[in-house]
C-alpha cells in the first residue's frame, strides 16, 4: 500500500509520501513469483486538524452531520480504514466500511483490529453527537466480542453504534457490525470519559 496525501495539502507528520512509497516498494524488491504480482492501494486524506477546529466550534452532534455533509473533511482513519458514516442522529451513528484484501490477517480473513477499529468508531461517535461544543471523548475501555469471520466476500460492512448510558464524565455505548447479508458478526460495549477540550 502507497500512501499518499491530498495535493496542495500541508504537509503531513513523518516522511514524505515519496519516501514511504518508496520504502515499502524496497521491502520486497526480488519477491517470488509464487507471491503473485504485487498489489496496492492510495490513501488521501486532508488537515485532519481543520476538522478538530470546526468541531470545536459546534456540538457534537453539529460536527459529526459537517464531515456526514462535506462541510468538514473525513478524519484520516476514515480514509485509511475505508469507512462512512451513512447516518447520524442524537445518540446513534452508522457507518458503512468496504472491506478487501488490503486489511488481511495472515491466514487470509479480514483482521479482528479493522473490526474492532470499527466499532471503537461508531461508539465514540455515538457518544460524540450527545455532547456540546467544546467538550471531547475518549475510549476507556472497550470489550469486543466476534461472532462470525470476515472476508471481502463479507462486505460492505455496517456498523452501529448507540449510546446506552450519556454522562458528563463517563458515557456508554454499544456498536453491533453487520455484513452485507445482515448477519451479525461483532458486537462491543464501550465506556468512554467526557472531559473538557482545551481552548
Amino acid at each position: 500500500m502507497s500512501t499518499d496525501a491530498a495535493p496542495d495539502a500541508p504537509p503531513a507528520d513523518g516522511p514524505p509520501a515519496d519516501t514511504v512509497a518508496d520504502t515499502l516498494a524496497d521491502t520486497a524488491p526480488d519477491a517470488p513469483a509464487s507471491w503473485g504480482d504485487p498489489r496496492s492501494r492510495t490513501v488521501t486524506w486532508w488537515d485532519p486538524m481543520v476538522t478538530a477546529a470546526g468541531g470545536r466550534e459546534r456540538t457534537g452532534l453539529e460536527a459529526l452531520q459537517a464531515v456526514r455533509d462535506g462541510l468538514l473533511p473525513p478524519p484520516p482513519i476514515a480514509q485509511l480504514v475505508q469507512m462512512d458514516m451513512t447516518a447520524v442522529e442524537e445518540g446513534r451513528v452508522q457507518f458503512s466500511c468496504t472491506v478487501d484484501e488490503s486489511v488481511y490477517n495472515p491466514i487470509g480473513a479480514v483482521h479482528g483490529g479493522l473490526v474492532c477499529t470499527l466499532l471503537d468508531s461508531v461508539a465514540g461517535c455515538a457518544v460524540h453527537t450527545t455532547l456540546p461544543a467544546g467538550v471531547g471523548y475518549t475510549s476507556i475501555e472497550l470489550k469486543v466480542t466476534y461472532l462470525r469471520a470476515v472476508t471481502r466476500a463479507s462486505g460492505p460492512l455496517t456498523a452501529v453504534g448507540t449510546v446506552v448510558k450519556p454522562g458528563r464524565r463517563v458515557s456508554f455505548a454499544e456498536g453491533q457490525v453487520f455484513d452485507a447479508a445482515g448477519k451479525l458478526v461483532a458486537t462491543a460495549s464501550s465506556s468512554l470519559l467526557v472531559f473538557p477540550l482545551p481552548a
